[in-house]
């Protein structure tokens, strides 16, 4: 006969299945274990000579990258203190867009190291509170460190180093042409008075040619054909409607009863007549383009072609919206002739081919445009995908610069002047958070012994170089490691140009820290029973998730 094992309090007073963790082995070393494991799978991506990453999601969408951002969208990590990791990493890329790998491999290393600590003894509080002493000294430590000033976010030349280096990471060997594309496509939409919007740098992946066969232009790319026998037009003025270009029908359904020959063929010329005269009232306007974000009427097609006007079908209410923007238009949504302050003008409307693709294009001529965008090549859909990841992270670094124009030291030399400064720190504090503030000095040693694992070179080697070069306090605070020397060697990063931007490292260090103390904090794990209900079936994708 089996033994009746009895339930405990807790679990008699819960519902059934409702799972409870506690205690130092089963939730906190718990948690601390799985948090690490997550950053030792992402930190072989982190820096320019980072490993990629094969993804494959719950909808059998292939991924090869090493933004570590996409990883671990679609990972869709589940444990509950992984997640609060991975929920600090997409915070730092909605503030800045870039340094999401920054913070996991921080935020994990920081747990890692608070392990050794809780297993000599010390509380969680006194390690949460030795980490936030040594925060606050780290963002006074980072003031100092700012190496470089972007004096004219406008001028090409001095954005070009910044945005070099957030793209390096991603794609190494094309940073120089990209970083050119990236700096030229946002100095031509560089607004004066108001703050620069990311939204405004928009991407057209076109599959065929290489990379270096990418392009900018100023105006907006859409994947389309055009409707009309018109495909050029040059000084367009543009009407934009968001209803179809066609012929009103009425609410209700109407009988209309034709006696003789006479009345049907004068009822399809009073129809035709009606649509010559809307289509004509457009072109005594002078519009020469018309823009539908519905479906096209064959008349007013016809009609359309013999006033020579261009007709453009866009499918996304998006694209209208963006369009309007560019040419500077009001989209209509009924078929009414715009006036003038509602038109938008464009230098040229033109079908093009790039490669073996059709494009729409709206170019424009002036000085400052709204909208610009950036024609992607690439041989394969995947190549072009992480190329617009690295084209992001590069527009989102211009966007920081904007707000804040400091720089600091790269290659890894900021991290371990951080670790010198607070590890004297440490030494000079007195009481058990000394331990907890020498520990989050050692986190920091993480990422030049990553650079260089990464790279092929020995990270002890690399760390003792830098920790003896750093010993200078004038000149060495800006060594940084050589990643394309063949041995391990230093560098002057600011002769290199070789940037991190100010507020990255700022809000990524106060994320990290924010991450790994609730960790901390957490000493109890109660998972209620999941709620019920049919599961999908395998092999067929969920609709809400396209």
């Amino acid at each position: 006969m089996a033994m009746h094992v009895p339930k405990s309090y807790f679990q008699n007073m819960m519902k059934e299945g409702t799972k409870h963790l506690s205690g130092m082995h089963e939730a906190v070393f718990s948690n601390l274990e799985a948090c690490t494991e997550l950053y030792k799978t992402i930190k072989t991506c982190y820096g320019p000579k980072g490993l990629n990453k094969m993804v494959i999601n719950h909808l059998s969408k292939l991924f090869v990258t090493n933004d570590a951002a996409t990883i671990i969208k679609e990972l869709e990590v589940q444990h509950p203190a992984a997640k609060m990791i991975v929920l600090a990493s997409q915070q730092q890329e909605a503030e800045c867009g870039d340094g999401t790998n920054f913070v996991m491999i921080l935020a994990g290393s920081l747990l890692e190291k608070a392990i050794d600590l809780l297993e000599c003894g010390l509380s969680p509080s006194e390690v949460i509170k030795g980490y936030e002493m040594a925060s606050e000294k780290c963002l006074q430590v980072l003031e100092t460190l700012v190496c470089h000033t972007a004096k004219d976010v406008r001028n090409k030349e001095s954005v070009i180093p910044i945005i070099k280096s957030a793209v390096g990471s991603k794609q190494n060997g094309y940073e120089d042409f990209l970083a050119e594309l990236i700096a030229d496509s946002c100095s031509k939409i560089m607004p004066t008075q108001r703050t620069f919007n990311v939204d405004n740098v928009r991407t057209c992946k076109i599959l065929g040619s290489g990379v270096l066969s990418s392009t900018c232009l100023q105006g907006m790319v859409f994947k389309r054909n055009v409707e009309s026998d018109i495909t050029t037009v040059k000084d367009a003025k543009i009407a934009v409607y968001s209803c179809p270009f066609d012929i009103g029908t009425t609410e209700t359904k109407g009988t209309v009863l034709i006696k003789t020959a006479d009345e049907l063929q004068q009822f399809s010329v009073d129809e035709e007549k009606l649509i010559e005269n809307s289509v004509k009232a457009l072109a005594d306007l002078g519009v020469t383009c018309v823009v539908s974000g519905g479906k096209v009427g064959d008349m007013m097609l016809h009609f359309a072609n013999k006033f020579n006007i261009m007709v453009v079908r866009l499918m996304s209410k998006w694209d209208l919206r963006r369009l309007c923007k560019s040419i500077n238009a009001t989209a209509l949504p009924n078929m009414t002739p715009p006036t003038q302050e509602e038109m938008g003008f464009c230098s040229l409307v033109q079908l093009e081919e790039v490669g073996d693709t059709t494009v729409v294009t709206f170019r424009q001529d002036r000085e400052e445009s709204a909208m610009s965008t950036i024609i992607i090549r690439g041989s394969t859909e995947n190549i072009m995908d992480d190329i617009e990841r690295a084209i992001d992270d590069g527009v989102n670094s211009v966007k920081v610069l904007t707000r804040d124009q400091r720089c600091l030291p790269g290659a890894a030399a900021t991290e371990i002047e951080l670790a010198k400064q607070i590890m004297t720190f440490g030494e000079q504090t007195p009481g058990m958070e000394q331990y907890a503030i020498k520990k989050f000095a050692e986190a920091f040693e993480v990422f030049p012994k990553i650079l260089a694992e990464n790279t092929g070179l020995k990270a002890n080697e690399v760390l003792a170089k830098m920790y003896n070069a750093h010993q200078d306090p004038v000149s060495g605070v800006n060594a940084g490691i050589n990643l394309e020397a063949d041995n391990c060697e230093m560098m002057d990063v600011v002769e290199r140009q070789v940037f991190d931007v100010y507020l990255t490292k700022h809000w990524g260090i106060k994320f990290a820290v924010n991450a790994a103390c609730t960790v901390l904090v957490v000493d109890q794990i109660i998972m209620a029973k999941q709620a019920g209900g049919p599961k999908p079936r395998k092999g067929q994708a969920d609709p809400d998730d396209e």
